[in-house]
């Protein structure tokens, strides 16, 4: 019957879980709007993701605004998305990053937000080129690494790091798409151990330096059927001379830079790439009419005849401000060195494209302007650059292992002494002067080690988030965020092929002990057992049961409200949090731990929601590990007796569904002091002296 009745819940369970669910839309413009910080402003929409330009107090476009959610919707432990608001500005750094809507169970009343909206505020200043990772109280930040570290909030490491890989992922969405060179990495630098000797003619050779070559004619058939085809007549007086003649050479190499300067120029460039490391040097020489520059160019500016773009973005260039001499077998002309900031993505290593623009004018008083650009395409030789071999960060799962190494070490020494214990060594533990000390010294382990510091509880919110991502298609990675916690999962589920539910709710979960240990408290106390009779005993039993569905139908019908619903559980409060939350909270979980010195494991027995599903799973159990004897039940009801959870039937047969592995039971069965069987065939045995006069008279 009660095999039927939790097959019937799990039926329940599936089919709840095929309800459908609808995933939060983005934020219209007057709610985004209302979050942007000033002086900054909400531009227009870019696509229907919920990415939006963001405008600056003069209403140019700055950057962007987006949501994590719908960009990047990594499920969180609650199963959905940690939504946050992101503003970066064009060159892919953090403006704000704003939290807008989560479920994180650890947030939601334990911790409070505070602390999540504290760990977002780092963000900002930081560019998503840097190698940014989450810190932990696990782990050692810095140490001389590129890695950016980020400080995580105790308790909540797992949560914050999905909102970090959340961030990141929408982040870099948005670059791929609308920033192109943001997110490449860190900037190549030339090479100072290159050291080659070149000419002029070897640096053409090798396409080191590449010429644009534009005749008159070329020019005015730029500018042919427009306003401006007549106003150049020293172009239509001579049609094969050179209106540009363009050479650039990428000088940042010392090599390079070595093949086309004077010593003293080049002595010059060093000086200045010594006080700005990140800029990339470019030679310009230009043999014709170009000129370069307007008349009204002001050095140490951005040259207003030429203009360079990589990626489809603008690259800023900017005069060096300095007079060079090249050498002999150079090409003369009007020369001029730019530099280009590394650091704003540029890679002198990728296809980009530089352009000279030729300008005429029509008319006298009011002349209207004209333009046509000429463009060359360029690309520097890679062998020349270094690109910085950085730290990369690990995949979360991998850092989440790293940061708590010695918690986790830990914590398997710990399981596989206990799986050790209660399977081969069952019977040893089981030896009555043994069992309870070493139970209750393994008990207060899981307290302290797992539950208060290695935050190792597990949750019905677990099992309810990996079911709504089932249901929705959504990942379970989350899970690998929290090593520790997936471990004491993986020793569950392991007994429930072992020994059914047992092995969790009777060893592994911290508030069970607490339970157990207040159980203890009340026995030297003298205080009152109360416990109910088998009727209802099996009537409160279904008490778990009720409240595993009441949870389902919330996930699925209110899921806004499932992390309210799953404070039936008190394991935030007392193990979590360490009591440090809002008094009716406290209230609560102490009223379980008052009444376990009175009713044994009241909690555990008739309302625990996880001991409904951890039930479940033991019907995965392969074997009756439990040894029992023809006199057990009839007439023997010894151990049905002293069973505190009442999982031994009248005839003796274990109800595994109900079993806590306390091994009460197997301790009483091997003890000869205690097992009626045992006892009675002892005293149906000739004692040992008449036994040896039988045998000397033989």
């Amino acid at each position: 019957m009660r095999r039927r009745f939790a097959l019937l819940s799990f039926l329940v369970f599936s089919l709840l879980a095929c309800a459908g669910m609808a995933g939060a839309a983005p934020l219209d413009r007057d709610a985004l709007a209302g979050l942007i910080v000033p002086p900054y402003a909400l531009g227009e929409p870019v696509n229907e993701k919920g990415v939006w330009t963001l405008l600056n107090s003069g209403g140019a476009e700055a950057g962007y605004v987006f949501e994590t959610g719908p960009l990047a919707p990594l499920p969180g432990f609650s199963g959905a998305p940690i939504n946050m608001l992101v503003t970066i500005d064009r060159d892919g750094r953090f403006l704000d990053v704003r939290l807008i809507a989560h479920n994180e169970p650890i947030f939601v009343s334990g911790l409070g937000e505070a602390p999540l909206r504290a760990f977002l505020e780092q963000y900002r200043g930081h560019s998503i080129r840097e190698a940014l990772v989450v810190g932990t109280p696990y782990g050692e930040a810095g140490g001389g690494s590129d890695l950016v570290y980020l400080d995580g909030v105790t308790k909540a490491t797992a949560s914050v790091r999905i909102a970090h890989e959340s961030i990141l992922a929408a982040t870099l969405a948005v670059a791929r798409e609308k920033m192109q060179g943001v997110a490449s990495g860190p900037p190549v630098h030339p090479d100072p151990s290159i050291d080659e000797t070149f000419d002029w003619a070897e640096l053409v050779k090798r396409g080191l330096a590449r010429n644009l070559k534009v005749t008159n004619a070329e020019l005015d058939d730029g500018f042919k059927t427009t306003i401006w085809a007549r106003d150049d007549p020293e172009a239509a007086d001579d049609p094969q001379g050179l209106f540009l003649d363009l050479w650039v050479v990428d000088i940042g190499p010392p090599s390079i830079a070595r093949a086309v300067l004077s010593e003293e120029s080049f002595a010059d460039l060093q000086r200045l790439l010594r006080v700005s490391p990140d800029d990339e040097p470019m030679l310009i020489i230009d043999g014709g009419r170009h000129g370069l520059v307007s008349a009204d160019f002001v050095r140490n500016t951005a040259p207003d005849r030429l203009a360079a773009v990589q990626d489809g973005l603008p690259v800023a260039l900017r005069d060096a401000d300095m007079m060079v001499e090249t050498r002999r077998d150079v090409p003369q002309g009007t020369t001029m060195v730019l530099r280009i900031d590394r650091r704003l993505g540029f890679d002198p290593t990728r296809d980009w494209i530089l352009s000279a623009q030729a300008v005429r004018a029509h008319g006298m008083l009011k002349p209207e302007m004209g333009s046509v650009h000429f463009p060359l395409d360029l690309k520097a030789d890679p062998a020349f650059f270094l690109r910085p071999q950085t730290s990369k960060a690990l995949p979360p799962w991998q850092a989440a292992i790293v940061d708590r190494k010695w918690d986790v070490a830990g914590l398997g020494i710990l399981l596989a002494g206990l799986i050790g214990a209660v399977g081969p060594g069952m019977h040893r533990l089981a030896a009555p002067t043994l069992l309870r000390p070493a139970r209750l010294a393994f008990l207060g382990l899981m307290i302290g080690f797992v539950g208060w510091w290695g935050q190792g509880q597990l949750s019905i919110v677990t099992p309810l988030a990996a079911l709504r991502a089932a249901n929705s298609g959504g990942s379970l990675a989350v899970l690998l965020y929290d090593p520790f916690s997936l471990m004491v999962w993986g020793a569950s589920i392991l007994g429930f092929v072992l020994w059914g539910r047992g092995l969790f709710c009777g060893w592994l979960c911290p508030f069970g002990a607490m339970q157990e240990f207040a159980h203890h408290a009340g026995r030297l106390l003298r205080l009152p057992q109360w416990n109910p009779s088998p009727i209802w005993d099996r009537r409160l039993k279904a008490g778990a049961w009720i409240s595993l569905a009441g949870l389902v139908a919330v996930t699925f019908l209110a899921p806004e409200k499932i992390e309210t619903a799953a404070e039936i559980e008190p394991f935030k409060t007392a193990v979590t949090t360490l009591f440090q939350r809002e008094w009716y909270y406290v209230a609560y979980a102490v009223f379980w731990l008052l009444l376990a010195a009175t009713t044994f494991k009241g909690f555990c027995r008739y309302v625990c929601p996880l001991g409904a599903v951890m039930a479940l799973g033991g019907l995965l159990r392969t074997r009756s590990w439990i040894p029992r004897r023809a006199e057990c039940g009839s007439p023997c009801q010894l151990c049905r007796v002293r069973c505190p959870y009442g999982a031994i039937r009248k005839t003796g047969e274990i109800a595994y569904s109900e079993c806590f592995q306390c091994l009460d039971c197997v301790s009483i069965h091997d003890d000869a002091q205690q097992c009626v069987p045992l006892v009675l065939a002892q005293r149906k045995r000739p004692p040992i002296q008449a036994l040896a006069k039988v045998e000397a008279s033989a």
